[in-house]
């Protein structure tokens, strides 16, 4: 019986894809390689010592995922792929609905074909939007996200529910992400975008090794300890770790099940910028900018939900986070390629 892990290719999927070979499942990665590389499965082979198998297939191919589940047998799915960046999300609406909640039912229709109601859905704290206080908590209303690609996310979260609730079968875990950094200990996958980077930390793992000549930080200005956004960063080794629990937990236990993975702390730009420094001996340059419209001051998770029902929590420190980013980044100057 196999995991079908879409998006396995990507920073999560190859990460948790690891996790799962060496705990001895059986997966199968499709991916589309719009934002990942075929890099990265020759490095979950080396890492893992284990072979697996691998389609090249979109998520709003239906005949292909079609194809996949006649060909397999699938007990479970994990489902990463979606295109993920918030700024090109307002400018390409229509692609991210498109994309992130077609392809979403695209899957869903072709698992329910095959009698396969086991899913666990990479969800965001992007969901809580800017109305909820700190910290998040799961039953906190989630209907007001900030940009497309948070809005995708909620009405996926809204799609899995009814599921749940019209049909008993189904049994569906919702992660919400908090902040994903670090990178395997090995160095040989890590976060790598394609041209410049949307998130924090490869823009300043890329400073550091001289790709980019400066870190912009959008607003210090805020109500916050130094004025910088804080956020809640987690190693992606322990995000990774969490969708073993959420597998195991649906194996035990049906209908909709939503948890906050983060480590329940906020860390400020300024605070993460100066971490790095230390963890690399890099300095880091950067420059105050206006505020990013759509930013929020304070983002962090309450995680107790977690820890209580599926037994997870975070055991990397930022230092680790730190130290790993610069790690990939050094032995892998250009990325994968």
């Amino acid at each position: 019986m196999a995991i079908l892990v879409t998006g396995g290719a990507g920073f999560i999927g190859a990460h948790t894809s690891i996790e799962l070979l060496e705990n001895n499942e059986e997966i199968i990665i499709i991916d589309n390689f719009l934002n990942s590389k075929p890099k990265a499965l020759e490095r979950i082979r080396e890492i893992s010592g284990k072979d697996f198998k691998f389609y090249e297939v979109d998520i709003l191919n239906k005949d292909g995922l079609r194809k996949i589940f006649q060909e397999n047998n699938i007990e479970q799915v994990i489902h990463f792929a979606g295109l993920k960046a918030v700024g090109e999300s307002v400018e390409k609406p229509l692609e991210y609905y498109k994309n992130n909640i077609q392809g979403t039912i695209s899957l869903l229709e072709i698992m329910r074909e095959f009698n396969v109601y086991d899913i666990v859905f990479s969800s965001s704290a992007t969901v809580y939007g800017d109305k909820n206080p700190v910290p998040y908590r799961e039953e906190m209303p989630c209907e007001t996200a900030t940009n497309p690609y948070g809005y995708t996310k909620v009405v996926i979260e809204h799609i899995l529910k009814d599921l749940a609730k019209a049909d008993a079968r189904w049994s569906i875990t919702i992660l919400r992400y908090f902040n994903p950094i670090g990178a395997h200990e090995s160095g040989l996958i890590g976060e790598d975008p394609q041209g410049i980077p949307n998130n924090l930390m490869p823009y300043i793992s890329q400073v550091a090794i001289g790709k980019r000549e400066k870190l912009s930080i959008f607003g210090d200005d805020y109500e916050t300890p130094d004025g910088t956004g804080v956020r809640d960063y987690i190693h992606v080794v322990d995000l990774a770790k969490g969708h073993l629990k959420a597998l195991e937990n649906n194996r035990k236990n049906g209908g909709v099940k939503i948890y906050n993975l983060g480590s329940g702390s906020g860390v400020s730009v300024l605070e993460l910028v100066r971490a790095f420094e230390k963890a690399s001996g890099k300095k880091i340059s950067f420059e105050i900018t206006s505020r990013r419209a759509g930013d929020i001051a304070f983002c962090y998770a309450d995680v107790a939900k977690a820890e209580k029902e599926l037994g997870w929590k975070t055991e990397k420190t930022l230092e680790e986070m730190c130290r790993d980013s610069w790690n990939w980044q050094s032995k892998n100057p250009n990325g994968l390629i």
